[in-house]
C-alpha cells in the first residue's frame, strides 16, 4: 500500500503511485502538504518523500503534475508559504530545496513569475527585514539553479532590487549575506550587469563597500567576495570600486588617503585572517582588479602595503591560495612602485621558500606560475635596489632553479631557464663572495637539458656552399617548446657572459675573499670565465649547430651570436685562440648567410646588429692573432671603422658579394660606400681563408679579386695596406686554381707595393704567398729579397730543426719547409739566401742556414755546390780584406757562413779533384783561423771541419797540395798548437756524454792534427812550424779519462795512432816528456823501457786497460764507429810494441784479461757475433799468437754464423774484418779441424771483394758538430 493513501485505487488511482520504497502516492503527498490541518511532522514527512521522488523519479513526477497548472501553482504557493511559515532553519531549508527543485523540473517561466510575484508581496508586507531572509535566500537559490531567472527578475521585477538595497542596510549579517548572494547572481548575468549598471554606480557601490568592510561573519564575507568577483569582471565596475578618479601620474603619490580606496584595505583585512579560503578569494579579487589596468590600480594596493601580506600568505599549504597570490603579485610587478617600495626585497625570501615547498607538490601549473613570478621580479628589479640582501637567500634561489631545471616536465624547465636568464645579473649576484661554482653547475644543467633534447650534430664538415641551404624556413620541424627552451638557455648563457665581463671591473669579485691563505679557491672569476669558454665550445655551439640542421630562428641566432660576441671579452688571454677556432669552424660564412637571409631590406635590426658586431670583433681579434708582430694601432683603428661602417649594410649572398667586387663605381662619385663594401668583403674572405674556411671556389675568387685590382687601378685608387695584404693573400691562395696573372695585373701589384714604405705592412707568413712572389720573375726580382727576409724573420727556428729531424721522406720535408721545392725549381734563389746570411740578423741567418743545410742534404745538383763555393769565396775574400781580427770575431754572421761552407763541402760524398776555387777557399779559411783565438769556437769549429773534409774528400794529388797549403800557414799551426794545449787546461762537464762546443773544437783539433801528421809523413811535405806535445799528458788524457767526452778521447787516440806509426818521430810534431817545470827529460829505468822509448811498460799496460774499458763502454752503447777507432788504436799500439820489443808485445797480447774482454763483448752481442769490433779484436789476438785468448769454440761459433748468413748482404766493414780474420787463421797456423780449414778456404773465395773498393769511398759523418772520416777512424 502507498504511503499516505489508505485506498489508492478508490481515491487517486494506481498511476499516482511512484515506485519508491515504500511506494509513494504523489497525490496524497501533495494533499498532505496543502492540508492546513495536518501536523508539521506529517508535512515534513510528505516533504521528504516528495524530495526523494524529485531526486529519483523526476520525470514521472513532472508528467503527473505538469498537466494540472492550477495544481502546480497551488503546490508552489504552498511550498513558498511554508518557507516563510516555519521557523526551524533546517526545515525551512528543506522546503526551499524542494521548491527550487520542483521549479527546475517543471521548466516553465510562469512558475518563476509566480515566485517573483509572491516574493514581491512578501517583501512588501514584511514588518522587518529579518522576515525577508527566506525570500532573499529562495531568490538566490533560484537564480543559482535557473540562469534565466536573474534576467526575468531585473527586467520584469526590477522593483525587487530596491528591497535588496534595504536588506543590505538591515543590521543582520544573515540578511546581508543572502542579499549579497542574490546580487552576485544578478551581476553574473550579462543582461543583469547591463540593467543594473546605473543602480550599482549610483546606489549600490558605497553601500556594498561599507557592508563588505564591516562584515564579521564568514558567510557575509564569502558572499561579498562572490559579488565582488562578479563585479570585477567589468572594467567599469572595477573602476567605480577602486574610485580611481585621479590622473595616472598622481596615483603614485604616497600622500593619497587610504580612505579614498577602501577596497584594497578590505581585501588586505581578509589577508590577515587565518582562513585560507578567504585569503585565496581576496587575492583572487586583487588579481581581478589588477588585470584590468595594473598601472591604474596597483598603486592603491601598494600604498596599502598589500604586497607585504601577500608574500606572508605564501607560507601556507593551500595550492589555491598560493596560485592566487602568485597571480596577484605577478600583476603587481608591472608597476614600478612595487619595486621602489622595496616589497620585493621584503618578500623574496618568502617567495623562494614558497618555491621550495611548491616543488614538492605535483602541480605543474603552480610550478610554472611561481617561476613566472620569480622571473618577472628578477627582470624588473631596479638596478639601484639590491634584491638579495642575504647571500643565503641567493644560494637558496639558485638551488631552487637547479631543481626546476632538472624537472622532467618540459614546460616547467622552460620557465625555469627563463628565471635562470633573469637571475644572471650583477645586481643580483655581484655582492661578494659570488657563488661561481653554483653558477657553473646551474649553467651546466641548463645547457645539458638543451643537449639532451637535441639530436647529435652532424660531424660532416661543410664544404663550399650555403650552410643554411638545407634548413627549413621556420620552426615547423622542431617543437616550438624546444625552440623556446633553446632561446632561454642561450639567453642564460649570454647573461652569464655579460656578468663575467661586468665583474672584471670589480676587484672584490675576482675571487672568494673568505678563502684560507694556504688553499686555492675554485670560486674565482677566472675559473668561471674559462668555464664559459669551455662549455660554449663543448655544448653551446654543437647544440645550436644541431638546431640549425632542423630549423632557423632569427631570435635564437641573435642571442647566440650576441653571446659569442660577448665571449671575446670574457677571457682576454684566450681571445685569439677562440677567434681562430670560430673562424676555422665556418662562423664567418654562417654569419654572412644569416645576414643575407634575415637582415635584407632593413629587417631584423637586432640580428643584423649582433651579426655585424660579432664579425667586427672576430676580424679585429683575428687581425691581432694572425699578425702579432705586425699589428698597428692606427691600422687596427682604420679597419675597425671600416667594419663598423660597412658591415650593417653588407647583407648580400656570397654570389652577390663576388659580383660586388667587380662592380664599377660611378665616375666622379664621392660616395665611398661601394668601395667600403668591397674592402669589407675582402677582409672577411681574407680572415676566413686564413683559417681554412674556403666558402668561395678558388677560381671564381681569383678572378673576382683580380678584377677588383684592375678596377681600383682604373680609378687610381690604391687600397690601404691591410686591404692590399688581403688581396695578395687571396691571390696567392687561389693561384693554383686560377690562370697566371697577366703583365698588367703584375704591374699593378708591383706599383702598389712600391708605393709602400715597408713591404712588411702587407706581408702574410704563408707558404703560398712566398710561392706567389717567387713564382713571378717580375715580383721576385724586385721584392724577392724582402719577402725572403720576412719569411725567415717569422719562421720558427726550432720548428724548422724539429721537422728536419722528424721527416724522412722528401714529400714530408717539402710540406714542412715549403721553400725547399721552390729552391729546387729555381736555384737562383740561393744567391738571395746567401746574401741574407751575410746581411741579415743572426737569427735570420741561422734559419737560412737550416734551410740551406736541408736543401744541400737532399739535393745532388753539382752546379748548386759550385755556385755556392764561388759565392763563399767572394764573401770571405771581402771579409778578410775589409775586416780586422777583432771585427771578424765580432761578426755574428760569419760562423753561420762558415757552417754553410762546411755543409757544401760535406755534400761531396765521394772523392773529387780540388779546383782553384777550392784551394782559394782553403787558403782563406786557414788564414781566417790564424786570426782567431781558441775561445772563438763558433768560428773555428766549422773552419776545422772544412779543412778536415778538404783533406779526406779528395784524390791523393789534390790531397798533397791541400796539405802543403795548410802546413805553409804558420798562424794556423800556432793556433792548432794552442787548441791542443787547451785539452789539459779546460775543465770538462760532469756528464761525459755531453759534448760542449769546447769539447767539439778540441776533438776537431786533434783529428786535424792527426790528419796533417799522417799526410805530411806520406807526402814528405815541407814544414814551416812544428807542433810540440807532451807525450805524458797525451797518454794521461786517455788513461785517466776524467769525465772527458768519448769523442774527444777517440780523437786523441787518432792522433796517438798517427804518432805511434811514425815511431814518435815527425817533422811536424815534436814529442817531449816533461816531469816538472825546468826538469830534464826522464831516462829509461829498465831495458824494456829503453826499448819502448819514449813509452814505458807501465804506460803501455795502463793504456791497454783504458782502451779495454773504453771499448766495452762504446760497444754496449752500440757506438760502432767509435768502438772501431778504439780497436784500431789497440792494433797500432801492439804493432808499435812488436817493432820495438816482440817479447813485450806478445806479453801484452797474451794477458788473461783479454779473455774476459772478449767474453764481455760476446755476451753483449745480442744478435750476432759477426761484428767488426769483435772480429778485428780476435784477429789481433791471433796475430800475436794469443792461444789462451781465442779458443776453438769461438772460431767454430763464427764459422757457424757465417755459414748461416748471406755473404753478399754483409756490411763492408764486417766483410773486410771477416776476411782479415780468416786470413790470419791461415797465416798463423792456428789449430783448426780439417773441415773447418776447408770451410775457411771456401769462405775466403766467396767473400765479396770489398777490400778492393773500400778506398774509393771516404765518407764523412758528423757526430754532433764534429766531422770525422770513417776510413780515418777504422784504418
Amino acid at each position: 500500500m502507498a504511503a499516505g493513501c489508505g485506498r489508492p485505487r478508490e481515491r487517486h488511482g494506481a498511476r499516482w503511485v511512484l515506485p519508491l520504497r515504500p511506494p509513494l502516492c504523489l497525490a496524497c503527498a501533495v494533499e498532505t502538504l496543502g492540508d492546513g490541518g495536518a501536523s508539521l511532522v506529517r508535512r515534513k514527512h510528505a516533504l521528504c518523500r516528495l524530495r526523494d521522488a524529485l531526486a529519483w523519479q523526476a520525470l514521472p513526477v513532472v508528467q503527473l503534475l505538469a498537466p494540472d497548472e492550477r495544481g502546480c501553482m497551488c503546490l508552489i504557493g504552498t511550498l513558498f508559504g511554508m518557507c516563510h511559515a516555519v521557523e526551524d532553519s533546517d526545515t525551512q531549508r528543506q522546503f526551499e530545496e524542494v521548491l527550487v527543485q520542483l521549479i527546475v523540473e517543471l521548466k516553465s517561466e510562469q512558475y518563476l513569475r509566480c515566485i517573483l510575484d509572491e516574493s514581491q508581496k512578501e517583501l512588501c508586507k514584511a514588518t522587518t527585514r529579518r522576515g525577508s531572509l527566506p525570500t532573499f535566500t529562495l531568490l538566490g537559490k533560484l537564480a543559482d539553479a535557473i540562469p534565466v531567472f536573474a534576467d526575468i527578475l531585473v527586467v520584469e521585477h526590477s522593483n525587487l532590487v530596491d528591497h535588496l538595497l534595504v536588506g543590505l542596510m538591515y543590521p543582520n549579517e544573515g540578511v546581508k549575506a543572502a542579499v549579497c548572494y542574490l546580487y552576485g547572481k544578478l551581476y553574473s548575468s550579462p543582461l543583469g550587469t547591463e540593467k543594473l549598471a546605473a543602480h550599482f554606480e549610483e546606489r549600490l557601490c558605497g553601500l556594498f563597500l561599507n557592508t563588505f568592510g564591516h562584515a564579521q561573519t564568514r558567510e557575509l564575507q564569502v558572499n561579498c567576495l562572490g559579488l565582488l568577483k562578479e563585479l570585477l569582471k567589468s572594467d567599469h565596475f572595477a573602476s567605480i570600486l577602486m574610485n580611481n578618479s585621479k590622473p595616472e601620474e598622481e596615483s603614485e603619490n604616497s600622500d593619497i588617503l587610504e580612505g579614498e580606496n577602501p577596497l584594497p584595505l578590505i581585501l588586505k583585512k581578509l589577508l590577515l585572517t587565518r582562513d585560507e579560503m578567504l585569503q585565496a578569494a581576496s587575492s583572487h579579487c586583487m588579481a581581478a582588479v589588477l588585470v584590468h589596468s595594473p598601472s591604474r590600480y596597483a598603486p592603491a594596493f601598494i600604498h596599502a602595503d598589500v604586497p607585504e601580506f601577500l608574500f606572508e600568505c605564501l607560507m601556507c599549504n593551500s595550492e589555491i591560495l598560493i596560485w592566487s597570490v602568485y597571480c596577484s603579485l605577478l600583476l603587481l610587478t608591472e608597476e614600478r612602485l612595487f619595486f621602489s617600495k622595496c616589497h620585493t626585497v621584503y618578500g623574496i625570501e618568502s617567495l623562494v621558500r614558497s618555491l621550495q615547498d611548491v616543488l614538492q607538490l605535483n602541480n605543474v601549473e603552480l610550478h610554472k606560475q611561481g617561476l613566472l613570478l620569480f622571473t618577472e621580479i628578477l627582470k624588473r628589479q631596479p638596478v639601484e635596489i639590491i634584491l638579495f640582501t642575504n647571500r643565503g637567500v641567493c644560494i637558496d634561489a639558485i638551488d631552487v632553479l637547479m631543481k626546476t631545471v632538472d624537472c622532467p616536465v618540459l614546460e616547467v624547465v622552460v620557465e625555469a631557464v627563463k628565471a635562470v636568464a633573469a637571475i644572471l645579473r650583477k645586481e643580483h649576484l655581484g655582492c661578494p663572495p659570488v657563488p661561481y661554482e653554483k653558477l657553473q653547475k646551474l649553467l651546466e644543467a641548463v645547457l645539458k637539458q638543451c643537449a639532451d633534447l637535441s639530436p647529435p650534430h652532424s660531424s660532416n664538415k661543410h664544404t663550399q656552399g650555403d650552410l643554411l641551404l638545407s634548413m627549413s624556413q621556420s620552426l615547423s620541424g622542431v617543437s616550438w617548446r624546444h625552440g623556446q627552451l633553446l632561446l632561454s638557455s642561450l639567453e642564460s648563457f649570454r647573461n652569464a657572459c655579460r656578468l663575467a665581463v661586468e665583474l672584471q671591473s670589480d676587484p672584490m669579485a675576482q675571487e672568494n675573499a673568505f678563502t684560507a691563505p694556504c688553499s686555492e679557491s675554485k670560486e674565482t672569476l677566472s675559473n668561471f670565465s674559462e668555464f664559459l669558454l669551455r662549455i660554449c665550445d663543448s655544448v653551446c655551439i654543437p647544440v645550436v649547430m644541431s638546431y640549425l640542421e632542423r630549423a632557423v630562428s632569427s631570435s635564437v641566432m641573435e642571442v647566440f651570436i650576441s653571446a659569442l660576441n660577448t665571449l671575446f671579452t670574457v677571457v682576454p688571454d684566450m681571445q685569439n685562440k677562440f677567434s681562430k677556432k670560430l673562424a676555422s669552424s665556418c662562423f664567418i660564412r654562417l654569419t654572412l648567410e644569416l645576414k643575407a637571409r634575415f637582415c635584407s631590406v632593413q629587417s631584423n635590426p637586432a640580428l643584423n646588429q649582433a651579426c655585424s658586431s660579432f664579425l667586427r670583433n672576430l676580424c679585429l681579434s683575428l687581425y691581432s692573432a694572425i699578425g702579432k708582430e705586425r699589428t698597428s694601432s692606427q691600422e687596427e683603428q682604420e679597419m675597425s671603422e671600416l667594419l663598423q661602417k660597412s658591415l650593417p649594410q653588407l647583407n648580400y649572398t656570397v654570389a652577390e658579394c663576388l659580383l660586388l667586387l667587380a662592380e664599377n663605381p660611378e665616375p666622379f662619385s664621392l660616395d665611398q660606400s661601394l668601395c667600403n663594401h668591397q674592402h669589407c668583403f675582402i677582409l672577411l674572405l681574407y680572415f676566413a681563408y686564413n683559417l681554412g674556411d674556403r666558402f668561395v671556389p678558388e677560381a671564381e675568387l681569383f678572378l673576382a679579386v683580380r678584377n677588383f685590382l684592375l678596377l681600383a687601378q682604373d680609378h687610381r685608387d690604391c687600397p690601404p695596406p691591410y686591404i692590399l695584404r688581403a688581396v695578395l693573400y687571396l691571390l696567392a691562395v687561389c693561384q693554383d686554381k686560377g690562370k697566371a696573372l697577366d703583365l698588367r695585373s703584375l704591374c699593378i701589384i708591383k706599383r702598389n707595393l712600391e708605393s709602400l714604405p715597408d713591404l712588411s705592412s702587407v706581408y702574410v707568413h704563408c707558404p703560398l704567398l712566398l710561392k706567389f712572389f717567387l713564382h713571378y720573375p717580375e715580383l721576385m726580382g724586385r721584392f724577392g729579397h724582402q719577402v725572403l727576409q720576412l719569411w725567415f724573420s717569422w719562421e720558427d727556428c726550432n720548428h724548422l730543426e724539429n721537422e728536419e729531424a722528424a721527416f724522412g721522406t722528401s714529400e714530408q720535408l717539402n710540406s714542412s719547409n715549403p721553400l725547399l721545392p721552390i729552391l729546387k725549381s729555381n736555384s737562383s734563389i740561393l744567391l738571395i739566401l746567401l746574401d741574407l746570411v751575410c746581411s741579415s740578423s743572426v737569427v735570420v741567418a741561422q734559419k737560412v742556414l737550416i734551410t740551406l743545410r736541408t736543401y744541400l742534404e737532399r739535393n745532388e745538383d753539382v752546379f748548386v755546390c759550385d755556385l755556392l763555393r764561388n759565392q763563399f769565396l767572394q764573401i770571405l775574400q771581402q771579409l778578410l780584406v775589409e775586416s780586422s781580427s777583432a771585427s771578424l770575431q765580432a761578426n755574428r754572421n760569419l760562423p753561420i757562413l762558415l757552417n754553410l761552407l762546411f755543409l757544401v763541402q760535406l755534400r761531396s760524398k765521394g772523392m773529387r779533384e780540388l779546383d782553384s776555387t777550392d784551394f782559394k777557399l782553403l787558403h782563406q779559411v786557414s788564414n781566417l783561423c790564424g786570426k782567431c783565438r781558441p775561445k772563438d769556437t763558433d768560428l773555428l769549429q766549422p773552419s776545422l771541419n772544412f779543412m778536415y773534409c778538404s783533406l779526406h774528400q779528395t784524390t791523393p794529388c789534390s790531397q798533397q797540395r791541400a796539405v802543403a797549403v795548410l802546413l805553409s800557414n804558420v798562424s794556423l799551426l800556432r793556433l792548432l798548437q794552442k787548441v791542443l794545449e787547451c785539452t789539459w787546461m779546460w775543465s770538462f762537464p760532469s756528464e761525459p756524454a755531453y759534448l760542449s762546443s769546447e769539447d767539439a773544437l778540441l776533438s776537431s783539433g786533434w783529428l786535424l792534427a792527426a790528419s796533417l801528421l799522417i799526410y805530411q809523413h806520406r807526402y814528405n811535405t815541407e814544414v814551416h812550424q812544428t807542433l810540440s806535445l807532451d807525450l805524458r799528458q797525451v797518454l794521461n788524457a786517455v788513461i785517466f779519462r776524467n769525465k772527458k767526452p768519448v769523442l774527444l778521447l777517440v780523437s786523441i787516440m787518432q792522433f796517438l795512432r798517427a804518432i805511434m806509426r811514425q815511431n814518435f818521430s815527425s817533422l811536424l810534431v815534436t814529442v817531449v816528456q816533461n816531469t816538472a817545470q825546468g826538469a830534464m827529460q826522464p831516462q829509461p829505468s829498465s831495458l824494456e823501457d829503453a826499448a819502448l822509448y819514449p813509452l814505458t811498460v807501465q804506460q803501455v799496460f795502463s793504456l791497454v786497460v783504458s782502451l779495454q774499458n773504453l771499448l766495452v763502454h762504446l760497444y754496449l752503447q752500440k757506438d760502432l764507429l767509435l768502438s772501431q777507432a778504439v780497436v784500431a788504436c789497440l792494433e797500432t799500439l801492439l804493432e808499435y810494441l812488436f817493432v820495438k820489443n816482440q817479447d813485450v808485445a806478445l806479453h801484452v797480447a797474451s794477458q788473461p784479461w783479454h779473455r774476459f774482454l772478449l767474453l764481455t763483448l760476446l755476451n753483449g752481442s745480442q744478435k750476432s757475433i759477426l761484428q767488426p769490433e769483435i772480429l778485428r779484436l780476435m784477429t789481433l789476438f791471433l796475430k800475436y799468437q794469443s792461444s789462451n785468448i781465442i779458443s776453438q769454440k769461438e772460431i767454430g761459433q763464427i764459422l757457424q754464423e757465417v755459414a748461416e748468413a748471406n755473404l753478399l748482404e754483409l756490411p763492408e766493414t764486417t766483410a773486410r774484418a771477416l776476411h782479415l780474420f780468416f786470413c790470419q787463421i791461415q797465416s798463423s797456423h792456428c789449430q783448426v779441424e780439417p773441415v773447418q780449414a776447408q770451410t775457411i778456404q771456401t769462405l775466403l773465395e766467396h767473400l765479396p771483394g770489398h777490400t778492393s773498393t773500400c778506398a774509393k769511398h771516404r765518407d764523412i759523418v758528423c757526430l754532433g758538430s764534429v766531422a770525422i772520416s770513417l776510413s780515418h777512424s777504422e784504418d
